[in-house]
């Protein structure tokens, strides 16, 4: 259950406050991008480091804060609008608030596609939401051989109400790749990679409730507990994933001229 005196634990309130702090402060943040309402940050690390820290915000009219908080909840629904998604799935609940769960994405060619398996916690906050995350290990999902297992230091979303209908979403990421990814894969997380993923999960929140209507409308276990039917997890099954025990992939050599065409979209 712990690796160097670090433990496997279940967020608590002052992991929430940090991030919600990370999310709000500027202080040590610089801005790598802020067009058409969506704005890029990261922090601290060389721009050759691929460990770096992102922040995006952008606000969504027309979207109330408890929608936007389902949309990220509703795994069957992000089938519908998460395109680079290849698969993902709960695997076990720790609490009422925290489960496992395993989720892998295309990474643009011709980059190796990467898989997580992380320990995710939620904390609806009146008209706020948070969720988080970071990464684990799981003894029944080691990494597999099609997929380079990256790591979540820290990833997680704050939903802020916005006045009526309206709120204000901020992503924040740390994550290692396990690749030593050449300067423009870093450089376009900022200025491409990031605006269009904030983009496409504002437009699934205006898509949302439709969508919902017609599909178990009434089926929400993030907000109804009973509903839960996963296995329980224990966190002794669990370790916390070091990226130093992962195979660390050198992509530095890959033109960026090779790059997939449809990765181009702002």
């Amino acid at each position: 259950m712990s690796r160097g005196g670090e433990m496997v634990y279940i967020p608590d309130d002052s992991h929430f406050s940090s991030f919600r702090d990370q999310c709000e402060s500027l202080e040590g943040w610089h801005c790598r991008y802020n067009k058409a309402g969506v704005t890029v940050w990261s922090q601290g690390q060389e721009e050759s480091c691929t460990v770096q820290k992102i922040k995006t915000r952008i606000s969504c009219k027309d979207v109330p804060a408890e929608t936007l908080y389902d949309v990220l909840h509703d795994t069957s629904y992000r089938r519908k609008w998460d395109s680079n998604m290849i698969e993902t799935y709960d695997i076990g609940r720790l609490t009422v608030n925290a489960d496992v769960g395993y989720y892998s994405w295309k990474c643009p060619s011709p980059l190796k596609n990467r898989d997580f398996v992380t320990l995710r916690s939620w904390l609806p906050l009146g008209n706020d939401y948070m969720i988080i995350n970071y990464s684990v290990k799981h003894p029944k999902y080691p990494p597999r051989k099609d997929f380079v297992r990256a790591v979540s230091l820290q990833t997680g979303y704050l939903i802020k109400a916005n006045g009526a209908g309206a709120c204000v979403l901020y992503y924040l990421t740390q994550v290692d790749p396990r690749g030593s990814l050449p300067k423009w894969v870093v450089n376009r997380v900022s200025q491409f990679v990031a605006p269009k993923a904030m983009k496409k999960i504002y437009k699934a929140g205006l898509k949302y409730p439709e969508w919902k209507r017609k599909h178990d409308p009434e089926y929400k276990p993030w907000v109804y507990p009973e509903q839960n039917t996963l296995p329980s997890v224990s966190l002794a099954e669990l370790s916390v994933q070091h990226a130093d025990s992962l195979e660390n992939i050198d992509e530095t050599g890959l033109p960026e001229d090779h790059l997939s065409t449809s990765d181009h979209e702002a």
